[in-house]
């Protein structure tokens, strides 16, 4: 009992105590003068450090912008993306079309509008689709290990051997040119990015007390991945969906501009800018605006994945 008392009286003991006496204090004026709480979980400090990124934040604007076009395009088209007007072909950007017509008198305005919700739904669904098979394939690899792990591997590795862009035109070619089937070719093409990164990480927190008890305990391996590696991998593939939609976008408009992808008359930018090239010089705003809402949704999403990284990553925190 001495010795307790003698423990619980010592200096450091006190000088401990006041250290975090002082600290709780000073947190507590903190809050009182600002009005904010401290950031305590690992989504909280996240976004207090991707909002001081105005980067990142006015690329997260313009992307909210864009879906809001993709979404509303019907009401802010101000005419029929499809409705063809020969006696207004090739007409200049004047107050009446904005961004002037093409060879059948279509506004391009329009046409960029619903363009835009074209791009982004190849985008996102084919992200999905990657993320939930690339998902699946990196938990499996990294969780099992063994043969598993190697035939998943090497599939990987026979994936990313083939230049994406030529591996994409000998499956759309296969498929047949589609939206649905541009969604499905790029959505199978593009999840081994997926896979590798899901792999290492889950192979790094299989190793993991928690995860370990829970092994030992008898819990079920659906239950393992569902309730504690995908929890922890959510920042993974937040980043990976971010910065893959461009490249889902640029491979979509690349697809439509060699005649594989969106077929007319649905409007699609790589699709516009095929259809301008006879007009090029005469008419070259009918190539460079779908060219620039590519540049801008690209530019956008990259840096945004970019920022997103360096806010969830705690390595990139400092």
């Amino acid at each position: 009992m001495a010795l307790l008392s003698s423990d619980k009286n010592s200096q450091k003991v006190k000088d401990t105590e006041r250290v975090a006496t002082e600290a709780a204090k000073a947190q507590e004026a903190e809050q009182a003068s600002t009005g904010k709480k401290r950031a305590s979980s690992y989504w909280a400090v996240s976004w207090n450090i991707f909002k001081k990124d105005k980067v990142g934040v006015t690329c997260l604007v313009i992307v909210g912008v864009l879906v809001l076009i993709a979404l509303l395009a019907p009401v802010l088209a101000p005419y029929d993306p499809d409705a063809q007007s020969l006696g207004d072909m090739l007409k200049a950007p004047s107050s009446e079309h904005l961004f002037g017509t093409d060879e059948f008198g279509r506004d391009i305005l329009s046409r960029v509008i619903f363009g835009c919700r074209i791009s982004l739904s190849v985008g996102v669904v084919s992200q999905i689709i990657a993320l939930v098979f690339g998902f699946l394939m990196g938990v499996l690899a990294g969780y099992f290990g063994g043969k598993v792990d190697a035939v998943i591997s090497f599939v990987i590795q026979v994936f990313s051997s083939f230049p994406f862009l030529l591996f994409a035109i000998v499956v759309m070619f296969v498929l047949g040119p589609g939206l649905i089937n541009l969604y499905v070719a790029l959505g199978l093409l593009m999840w081994t990015s997926t896979a590798r990164l899901i792999r290492g990480d889950v192979m790094r927190l299989k190793g993991s007390e928690y995860i370990q008890s829970c092994i030992l305990s008898g819990g079920s391996t659906w239950r393992i991945i569902m309730k504690h590696l995908l929890p922890n991998t959510i920042s993974t593939l937040i980043v990976v969906s971010t910065l893959g939609i461009p490249n889902a976008i640029l491979s979509e408009a690349s697809l439509s501009f060699l005649g594989l992808g969106v077929q007319p008359p649905m409007a699609s930018w790589g699709q516009m800018i095929s259809a301008s090239q006879p007009y090029i010089q005469s008419n070259t705003y009918y190539s460079v605006i779908p060219g620039i809402a590519i540049i801008i949704t690209v530019m956008a999403f990259n840096m945004l994945g970019d920022s997103l990284r360096d806010a969830l990553d705690p390595k990139m925190r400092s």
